[in-house]
């Protein structure tokens, strides 16, 4: 855990991230040890299991929880208790609860998947990645991505930057977006579930020079 301006940024292990102030908000939970009955916002940012996990929105999603997804995960949401859905593509924004959230493009340029002969994340799916605003506090997760040209000089408080290789950025790929981001705490993630391992989040660390980097213990 992780904790600023009295933010607690919580990682669980791959992309899955917790933000607990005066609300809680989960980013594409994934295998969640336990239950959660008072989140109040939960953010998806594409329809890959690893992000879209029915099994696990059961776990933390009730009737008082806003979901906000990429706009190809909603149809898939039927089954899952919630107070709202929202389907978002890049460039939308939306406020929930008085957390400004806005879209943004996540996709490959070069990470093919050998079996289509096309990107693991494709631009045209319009998959995103979340800026998300708590009382000033600007959290920018990226989702499944490499280093794309729409990514500049936003400057966000906190950002959650993928370091694994084969479907996201290697270390040294989100090194140069950090760099180009201009955050002031970088956390790396997508590493140790399904790709990557903890070596790649060192990696990572040992590159970027502009800014604070925090390695989180899953919880």
């Amino acid at each position: 855990m992780f904790e600023y301006k009295g933010l607690k940024v919580k990682w669980y292990g791959h992309d899955t991230f917790s933000l607990e102030g005066d609300t809680r908000i989960y980013i594409d939970p994934y295998k969640l040890s336990k239950k959660t009955d008072n989140v109040d916002l939960i953010l998806i940012s594409h329809n890959h299991f690893d992000h879209l996990s029915l099994e696990d929105l059961q776990k933390i999603s009730t009737k008082k929880t806003t979901i906000v997804a990429a706009k190809e995960c909603v149809n898939k949401l039927t089954s899952i208790a919630s107070k709202e859905k929202i389907g978002i593509m890049p460039g939308d924004e939306k406020t929930v609860n008085g957390i400004r959230i806005r879209a943004v493009n996540a996709y490959n340029i070069d990470k093919i998947n050998p079996d289509t002969k096309k990107p693991f994340h494709p631009k045209e799916d319009n998959k995103i990645g979340f800026f998300v605003n708590i009382k000033g506090i600007t959290i920018y997760h990226t989702g499944d991505t490499d280093l794309i040209p729409e990514m500049s000089n936003s400057r966000p408080d906190i950002l959650l930057v993928p370091v694994s290789g084969t479907y996201v950025m290697t270390a040294k790929e989100a090194a140069k977006a950090t760099e180009i981001i201009k955050p002031k705490i970088a956390i790396p993630m997508h590493y140790g579930t399904i790709v990557g391992s903890e070596r790649d989040a060192i990696e990572f660390k040992n590159l970027v020079k502009s800014c604070e980097v925090q390695i989180l213990t899953k919880e």
